[in-house]
């Protein structure tokens, strides 16, 4: 029997949360008895593909800023498509998939364009204005948490209609929309004590609480300026921040001497087992890989890009909202209460944990119909 084959077309660099999102939903769709392949940008890196001894086809993907998109930076994007389409077009003509996934921004806007063309089956998984508009004018998406689709925001009198098998959508001008969390790993994602331990430098104190703050593989400056002003308030805390600056300057939010700088780093499922209290973003994947774990979470409001997403109200007790001038007491509201935000976690471990094999089912019904 010929196996399936899937083409992933994935933006970003290969080393942060939409390679995350790309490689768990491989994993999901190998399970499925898929052939995968991916396609990344022709400057990606690649690091958590090399990580996983992946392969991958280099190809153009432009890139407008997903939520931080401006009109110059979609009309500089657009001109980028252009050339992207005929590549895109070309290698899966070359490949010929069953189906093609876009997985978020301009990754999610070319596989719906070129796969259009080819006349190929495509789904986008979406998260941001642009790629939710765009890749729903020509085929059905599945829109994650951040998409304005996710709350129905942008088509307001669509028809909600739900399938057998739980997979919430509505139909958009004959196009569906499901809704899911971020696909994600959770059996292998289990971290191990011992070996965050071993890799913490000196200062960390095994009788300390320990507080997380990332805002992912990068580090963006209100997320360092929150761990700055919280080294300030109080020494009671191991204050650990994971993900390297976004620019160079940012650097000086991270010299207090009671601050653990790891940077970037491919140990974060083993520093997991360490943490009680994570400061994270109010998007991406970080949030519910550490919903899935149990983690207690403060979302810091507004740090990319001035965007709000609401998370607060999609985990309500699992996720504390936070601006960054209260964080601090809001942090030390909230390390007294963490026996109550686990106990909240677990109300939707589960559904974000069967996340991965919902989103494969949906690819996989796409093209048996």
């Amino acid at each position: 029997m010929t196996k399936m084959k899937a083409l992933l077309i994935v933006t970003g660099r290969g080393m942060g949360g939409d390679a995350v999102i790309g490689l768990n939903t491989a994993e999901a769709l190998n399970k499925l008895g898929f052939e995968v392949e991916f396609a990344l940008d022709s400057k990606a890196p690649g690091l958590l593909f090399k990580k996983n001894n992946l392969s991958w086809y280099r190809t153009n993907i432009p890139q407008s800023g997903g939520h931080a998109s401006t009109k110059k930076t979609k009309l500089i994007a657009g001109l980028k498509l252009v050339k992207a389409i005929f590549k895109g077009i070309f290698l899966i003509k070359r490949l010929k998939p069953d189906i093609v996934v876009g997985i978020i921004g301009g990754g999610a806007v070319l596989a719906s364009i070129a796969s259009k063309i080819s006349r190929t089956p495509a789904i986008s998984i979406v998260n941001t204005p642009v790629d939710s508009k765009l890749s729903l004018k020509f085929n059905s998406v599945i829109a994650l948490t951040e998409s304005p689709l996710y709350n129905n925001d942008m088509h307001s009198n669509s028809n909600p209609i739900s399938s057998n098998d739980s997979n919430e959508f509505f139909n958009v001008k004959g196009k569906k929309v499901f809704k899911s969390f971020y696909p994600l790993k959770i059996k292998e994602f289990k971290g191990n004590k011992e070996n965050a331990l071993l890799n913490l430098p000196d200062k960390f104190d095994k009788n300390k609480k320990t507080i997380l703050f990332s805002s992912g593989s990068s580090l963006f400056e209100m997320m360092a300026k929150g761990v700055n002003d919280f080294s300030k308030f109080t020494n009671d805390f191991n204050i650990i921040v994971v993900g390297y600056p976004l620019k160079e300057e940012y650097n000086k939010y991270l010299e207090e001497n009671n601050i653990i700088n790891l940077s970037y780093i491919d140990w974060l499922n083993d520093l997991y087992e360490i943490i009680d209290l994570a400061i994270l973003t109010d998007d991406g994947v970080m949030v519910q890989e550490a919903i899935a774990l149990g983690l207690p979470i403060i979302a810091l409001n507004r740090v990319k890009y001035g965007r709000y997403h609401n998370i607060e109200a999609i985990f309500p007790g699992a996720v504390i909202e936070s601006d960054l001038e209260d964080l601090n007491q809001t942090i030390i509201t909230q390390i007294n209460n963490l026996n109550k935000m686990r106990e909240c976690s677990n109300k939707y471990r589960q559904e974000v944990v069967n996340s991965s094999s919902k989103i494969a089912n949906i690819i996989y019904n796409i093209i048996k119909n």
